[in-house]
């Protein structure tokens, strides 16, 4: 685990010194610092919000940080005219979740898997969700955490979301979330006041789940690619350790960045799909859309310790997400 700097979201700190190109294919395909501003600011939606040119800038410029407030003057500009054309369809999902189920909710301790985990992992969500119940009474939670929305830069509606979580958890008694999703875990711990849990120290707790081989390539989230907190927990479970892939910055989906960069989004796939060892990750979003634009032998290391040992769904991905709200 590194120690993360202190950030600010001040370009003028800028140097141009082109370090941030150098570690990110969106700047270097157009050419620009993270404190060439205008320019920045026209090609805001392009980004993958990875944050990958935070982590190596030198004069501490919170990249990820600068393109998020962009985004959000932007829709505060334009009245979100902008987003909801460009993103209809994930807004339409996401603003007020059409999937919310609610219906196993528990006191104390839920399992909240996120939207993509569910999606390309059914059969081994159902495996979790009845192992946490029949191991430990604890529910699960179908719910889109508000990220989606937030990476949009749409401020007020992700407000309403996150304060629509927290109520309804608190209004049950919940002191503890599990979370199954890095992305979900993170923006979570950053806005909620209630507790909460990677699945891997859960289950390493409750003393669930099979040590598995390792070995080969771990493909790290975004979210948790520089802190690590995930990794302790997750190395309990490995019974040899993996290298790190080091050179790819995002799996395309962070930031929606892939809708205006398809191309970019599909090479950080095409990169690493014939790497000859064996790639893990933990982040369900990470193997879905890898596994869709071409890499086939990404293994989340949930279904493999679960003993399910499922690839990707990337076919009913969809279909299988409508199904939460009906379990």
């Amino acid at each position: 685990m590194t120690e993360r700097k202190i950030r600010t979201a001040d370009t003028s700190n800028c140097v141009h010194c082109h370090i941030c190109q150098k570690n990110c294919v969106f700047l270097d395909k157009y050419g620009i610092d993270i404190g060439d501003t205008n320019k920045l600011n026209e090609l805001a939606y392009h980004c993958f919000l990875c944050g990958r040119c935070s982590e190596v800038c030198p004069a501490g410029i919170d990249g990820q940080q600068v393109v998020a407030d962009m985004r959000r003057n932007q829709v505060k500009k334009d009245a979100g005219v902008f987003v909801n054309k460009k993103y209809k369809r994930m807004i339409s999902e996401k603003k007020d979740y059409l999937y919310r189920n609610y219906r196993h909710i528990t006191a104390n301790s839920v399992l909240f898997p996120g939207c993509n985990f569910p999606s390309v992992y059914p059969k081994t969500m159902k495996k979790l969700a009845d192992l946490l119940w029949e191991t430990a009474g604890i529910g699960t939670v179908y719910e889109c955490c508000g990220k989606p929305i937030a990476d949009i830069g749409m401020e007020e509606e992700e407000r309403k979301i996150v304060r629509g979580i927290e109520e309804r958890l608190l209004a049950e008694d919940v002191t503890e979330i599990v979370a199954l999703c890095p992305n979900c875990y993170e923006y979570l711990k950053k806005n909620i006041s209630i507790k909460i849990v990677n699945i891997y120290e859960k289950l390493r707790d409750l003393k669930l789940g099979e040590k598995i081989s390792g070995g080969g390539f771990l493909f790290r989230p975004c979210p948790d690619r520089e802190k690590g907190e995930w990794l302790p927990d997750i190395e309990c479970f490995m019974k040899s350790s993996c290298e790190f892939v080091e050179d790819i910055q995002c799996c395309g989906l962070g930031g929606n960045g892939g809708v205006l960069e398809p191309e970019l989004a599909k090479g950080f796939a095409l990169k690493i799909k014939d790497m000859p060892e064996s790639i893990y990750t933990y982040c369900g979003s990470c193997a879905g859309n890898l596994t869709r634009n071409g890499c086939k032998k990404v293994r989340h290391v949930l279904p493999e310790i679960l003993g399910v040992h499922e690839k990707p769904d990337t076919v009913k991905s969809l279909i299988n997400r409508m199904k939460t709200k009906y379990l």
